[in-house]
């Protein structure tokens, strides 16, 4: 049995990809320089790292939509993210881009993710303008907290123990331009952009069901009619549509009518999941409990952890560091600890007998 070390590898890449892949031994490099390894790619290092860090594994227990939902079947975001890495991986495929790239990047997408996804991420919005002063009427200003800068922040900065994984420049612009209408340099980061889409906008629609708050036939019937009456007929017709309008272009592109009616199914899921609706019950209770944590900790820094304290950054920064990195069942636990009363606390000396 032959065996390939990492130059064969980067050596077939050339061979194989299209010529506007990114190819392993043509990145940018990485902030610290490093020996390369034997078998593995820059690429395939960086997934592995990603893969194995703290804060993928707390993905497990960070909310996508629905609040800690009674059933084994709902997404988390881990779920979301490793959807999102297989869709992205068959696009990155056939149009003969660098899957180890792009997996990289899909995985490490929403590391930054806050406790009870996008109600947590606005509540700390809000803690930080109250801190800083910052007027707002509905909505504080996106940029005091983003979920995808946040992503990077979190592996260049926190995680081991402050030194950071120390991952390639491709793979980092890939997840900071993931969203918040930023756009990657790679076409590899274009088309984890793509499937990030496509997977929350389908398996939304597929939690949602579930937890019948929603029906198929209730969903838009012009974007049923292009996309696909499942989940899976959906993606498939996305996926095929962006690896056709993609093919020998330098850019990852879809057709309007395809593009545009998930644009118009994700607006739908605005309008009646995301913002409103039995879903978002629970989401001002969330909130809540975001700010006081912050609230809390950016009085009392001396209870935040050592990890999140070594970061560079002012303190409402560091405070958010820790806040958001927080799992739901953690925040939870932070939260009762420091504010919920425990029943020991009101036992007073036992009755007299006869009393």
């Amino acid at each position: 049995m032959s065996t390939w070390t990492r130059e064969d590898i980067e050596k077939s890449e050339h061979e194989l990809l299209s010529p506007y892949a990114s190819c392993a031994d043509q990145t940018r490099g990485r902030g610290r320089p490093e020996e390369p390894d034997r078998y593995r790619t820059c690429y395939q290092r960086d997934r592995d790292r990603i893969f194995h860090c703290k804060s993928f594994r707390r993905l497990a227990n960070k909310t996508q939509v629905f609040l800690a939902p009674e059933g084994d079947h709902f997404r988390t975001r881990l779920t979301h993210t490793l959807e999102v890495a297989q869709i992205a991986r068959d696009i990155a495929r056939p149009l003969g881009l660098n899957e180890d790239l792009t997996e990289a990047i899909a995985l490490g997408h929403d590391l930054g993710h806050t406790p009870f996804g996008h109600a947590g991420e606005r509540a700390l919005r809000r803690s930080i303008a109250r801190h800083l002063g910052v007027g707002f009427d509905d909505e504080p200003p996106r940029e005091l907290f983003m979920h995808n800068v946040q992503s990077v922040r979190v592996l260049e900065l926190l995680e081991r123990e402050g030194r950071g994984l120390n991952l390639t420049r491709e793979v980092l612009d890939g997840i900071r331009c993931h969203a918040n209408g930023l756009v990657a340099s790679t076409l590899e980061g274009r088309v984890v952009a793509r499937a990030d889409r496509i997977a929350y906008v389908n398996h939304d629609i597929d939690d949602a069901e579930r937890a019948g708050v929603l029906r198929e036939d209730m969903l838009p019937a012009g974007p049923r009619e292009v996309l696909g009456k499942t989940s899976s007929e959906r993606i498939e017709t996305l996926v095929e549509d962006i690896i056709s309008e993609s093919s020998d272009l330098d850019d990852v592109v879809a057709s309007d009518a395809v593009w545009g009616a998930l644009l118009e199914m994700r607006g739908y899921l605005f309008r009646n999941l995301y913002q409103t609706g039995d879903a978002k019950s629970e989401e001002p209770k969330a909130g809540r409990m975001v700010e006081a944590l912050f609230d809390h900790f950016i009085n009392h820094l001396d209870e935040v952890p050592d990890e999140y304290l070594r970061a560079t950054g002012e303190d409402h920064v560091r405070v958010a560091d820790y806040v958001s990195s927080m799992t739901d069942r953690y925040a939870i636990r932070v939260y009762e600890n420091l504010f919920v009363p425990r029943a020991w606390a009101f036992i007073g000396p036992k009755p007299s007998p006869g009393l």
